[in-house]
């Protein structure tokens, strides 16, 4: 397999950084707040220590991200808020598809975010995700073909098999997700809920109920 072929290599990094930002959205925390808040957004599916909170809010404060919010608590625990460019940093993230190089983790972990989180477009999210998986869907059934046809290709041909079953599956979990959010939004229309509270049917990291 040459090195043209790398890049499709198929890994599984976690956005711990961009879900910090979504959870500072809804207001000023801490960071044994922020660890529950994610763990409680996401199912626990990827605990998190509080460590790994505390030294992404130095890097996310270093680079003007978050800032300090008040004094120490009587526990000596600081608050952090987001900051403007946190924000469109944050905004950025939601609009633009996670790569699929970058693995599925953070896709589960951006829409179990986007669900609760003030001001964003679920629908617009999975919409955008669908477009860029189904680029990728393409481009992997292209790969296939030419492999399929190379000799001494078998090995990276059932790679690109893999990723092709991967995305496809991708699709329709996306198109599962999109119905759920709907059903939601209809039924707090019918209750005259307002359209910022958490559904009661929307998608968790695990596909169950929230």
């Amino acid at each position: 397999m040459d090195g043209s072929h790398t890049r499709y290599a198929y890994s599984v990094p976690m956005s711990i950084r961009h879900g910090l930002l979504a959870l500072l959205e809804r207001g000023p925390s801490h960071g044994y707040q922020l660890r529950a808040e994610f763990d409680a957004a996401t199912g626990a599916t990827w605990p998190l220590n509080v460590g790994q909170v505390y030294s992404t809010l130095d890097r996310l404060e270093r680079d003007g991200l978050v800032a300090a919010e008040g004094e120490p608590d009587a526990e000596g625990r600081i608050a952090y808020r987001l900051t403007e460019d946190g924000r469109r940093e944050l905004h950025t993230w939601f609009a633009s598809p996670v790569s699929s190089r970058s693995g599925r983790d953070e896709l589960s972990i951006k829409l179990a975010l986007a669900v609760t989180t003030p001001g964003v477009d679920v629908t617009a999210v999975v919409q955008t995700q669908r477009s860029a998986t189904m680029t990728s869907l393409q481009e992997y059934t292209r790969l296939k073909t030419r492999a399929d046809g190379d000799a001494g290709e078998l090995a990276w041909s059932l790679v690109l098999d893999a990723l092709v079953f991967r995305a496809e599956a991708e699709i329709r979990w996306l198109d599962h997700c999109e119905a759920r959010v709907a059903r939601a939004a209809a039924r707090r229309r019918q209750a005259g809920t307002p359209s910022s509270a958490p559904a009661a049917d929307t998608p968790s990291a695990t596909g169950g109920r929230r």
